[in-house]
């Protein structure tokens, strides 16, 4: 009666022990393979995202590259790579045209680097007569140049000069000026190639 009240709690217990065999060695591992291929599925996403975020920020720049060149253009021609001091000139030579101003002295100084702003300043000795008008529309003609300038120091005189008569010199006027243009060329020479010279390097080390 023992033996035969024990069989079924053998079977049962071989029974428990062939599940766990079959547990081990097909359940577990197909488990294990279920959870890379969910960290493979949450890494392909999220590069996923990224590309398309990538993506999107290339699309976005490309939309904006017609205005991006056109910006940079406009710099260049305000501050342009090299001094360029025949159209320097060619410039306000025009703005004193338009005015009907005579200029009596334009004398370009030499180029010198600003500190902290990468650029060089060009001075320019501007000496002009004309009435006041006329000499307040050339300085505003300088100073709206498709060129960038900045006019510094303003003074005004007597266009006749010291033997001149009142009759002779009724309503004109003589102007001096120093005005400030600039180039991105930090060598700071007329017509030389943009970037620093190695003297220029050694000097603002």
């Amino acid at each position: 009666m023992l033996r035969g009240s024990r069989a079924p709690l053998i079977a049962g217990a071989g029974a428990l022990v062939l599940v766990g065999l079959l547990m081990f060695l097909l359940v577990l591992p197909k488990m294990g393979q279920v959870s890379e291929a969910n960290d493979t599925l949450a890494a392909a996403q999220a590069q996923q995202a990224t590309l398309e975020s990538q993506l999107a920020a290339l699309e976005q720049a490309e939309l904006a590259a017609p205005e991006a060149k056109a910006t940079i253009r406009s710099v260049e021609e305000q501050i342009p790579p090299t001094a360029d001091e025949p159209g320097m000139l060619l410039l306000v030579k025009g703005a004193a045209a338009r005015s009907s101003v005579e200029l009596t002295n334009l004398t370009p100084g030499t180029p010198t680097l600003e500190a902290g702003s990468g650029l060089s300043a060009i001075p320019l000795a501007v000496t002009a007569s004309g009435n006041y008008f006329q000499l307040t529309e050339f300085l505003y003609s300088i100073e709206t140049l498709p060129r960038a300038a900045k006019v510094s120091t303003i003074s005004f005189g007597s266009a006749g000069g010291e033997g001149a008569t009142t009759t002779t010199v009724t309503n004109l006027l003589q102007l001096q000026a120093s005005v400030t243009l600039y180039t991105s060329d930090q060598s700071a020479g007329p017509g030389s190639e943009p970037g620093p010279t190695e003297d220029a390097a050694a000097g603002g080390a």
